[in-house]
């Protein structure tokens, strides 16, 4: 399909114009080898703005949905169990714990690594003044770290220390197993 685009190209193109082409049409096999690059299409430069909170590790910003990277926070329909046993929706919190959190420091600047399955970014994402929203999830007990291929666990200290601390969906009886719910999801 590329070659057939790239051949159309080249024969639309007139004979009479100067040998050297306008820089527009300079720029078609530049564009071209970036379209066909593996992955080109899946990742992005930064993006910036007020961010919307889809989820505890999703955001929105600029009509563009942004899975955040190395986290994996309950799902809004999630319950874990409280310190006294209780269930409680920690999904939600996290949700509105995420929305604090962006809503203290505006704009929020995210950088991708590509697209999940979903058709997602999934970026890496910080407040106004600095702070990495992702990290900071981990470390609240909103989420949990999350081992893969384009991240190798980076949260893991942080959710050592969250854990430690009993902080967020660590503060449960039964925390190791909100956990695992968590990242078998």
């Amino acid at each position: 399909m590329i070659g057939s685009r790239i051949a159309a190209i080249t024969l639309a193109e007139p004979r009479a114009r100067s040998a050297s082409p306008s820089p527009p049409m300079r720029m078609i096999p530049i564009v071209l080898v970036l379209l066909a690059a593996p992955g080109a299409a899946a990742a992005a430069g930064p993006v910036g703005g007020d961010a919307s909170v889809v989820d505890g590790d999703t955001i929105e910003i600029a009509g563009e949905r942004i899975q955040l990277c190395g986290v994996d926070a309950p799902e809004d329909w999630q319950f874990c169990l409280d310190e006294t046993g209780a269930d409680y929706h920690c999904g939600k919190e996290a949700a509105l714990a995420l929305k604090a959190f962006l809503s203290a420091s505006r704009p929020t600047r995210c950088t991708f690594a590509g697209r999940d399955r979903y058709g997602r970014y999934i970026g890496a994402c910080f407040r106004a003044d600095g702070k990495d929203v992702n990290r900071w999830l981990v470390e609240s007990g909103h989420a949990v770290s999350r081992e893969e291929n384009h991240d190798k666990g980076l949260y893991a200290a942080a959710q050592e220390m969250a854990r430690s601390l009993g902080a967020g969906m660590w503060r449960g009886q039964a925390r190791a197993e909100a956990s695992s719910h968590v990242a078998e999801e």
